[in-house]
């Protein structure tokens, strides 16, 4: 189906071009979000006399995503989740999580802003892009630790995936004498 695009598409195109798509994407995705119409005589005459407001309202969209990147871009968050020894969480941080972590800090984020292709699912630091507009894209930064203390050590660049990290234990210095004392009696006569 040929389309006349309303508003600039990633992987698609800019406001006012004729595109061809797929039937199902022109019919469930953008002729029902008011991004397209379908492409006709009448139509198009409707675009051509509906241009200067809809680039204005494009602008001011723009102008209000861009405002909230300067402020929202190369942020940190602290996420703390239950996770086991090596890293790996009892669960994982998806699109909805972020969206909740940003709306605590005061930021309307929709899910389908946040390009996250799979959920999150070890500690660490983790970088999240942000599509606020089709012209306007960010990124932050997740903290995933256990603990706002280990967020803390993460931020400083160590490495909580090992239990030297967790238990402040080095395994490599471990030596068969820590473990028992070589001048005990091995006979058991107590003598």
């Amino acid at each position: 189906m040929n389309v006349i695009l309303l508003e600039r598409i990633s992987k698609l195109g800019q406001m006012g071009e004729t595109v061809k798509v797929r039937d199902g994407f022109a019919r469930n995705y953008l002729l029902p979000l008011g991004k397209a119409l379908r492409a006709n005589a009448a139509n198009k005459a409707r675009f051509e006399a509906e241009r200067s407001t809809l680039e204005a309202r494009n602008l001011e969209r723009k102008s209000e995503a861009q405002t909230v990147a300067d402020v929202l871009d190369g942020k940190s968050f602290i996420v703390v989740r239950s996770a086991g020894e090596t890293g790996q969480l009892y669960g994982s941080v998806a699109a909805r999580d972020i969206v909740e972590i940003l709306g605590a800090e005061g930021f309307t984020i929709g899910r389908n802003q946040v390009d996250l292709n799979t959920p999150i699912k070890t500690i660490g630091l983790h970088k999240v892009v942000l599509h606020l507009h089709a012209e306007v894209e960010i990124s932050v930064e997740l903290n995933v630790a256990r603990s706002a203390e280990e967020a803390e050590r993460q931020t400083k660049g160590e490495s909580l995936t090992s239990a030297d990290a967790i238990y402040g234990i080095d395994e490599d210095a471990l030596r068969p004498e820590d473990f028992f004392d070589p001048e005990a009696d091995r006979d058991g006569d107590d003598e």
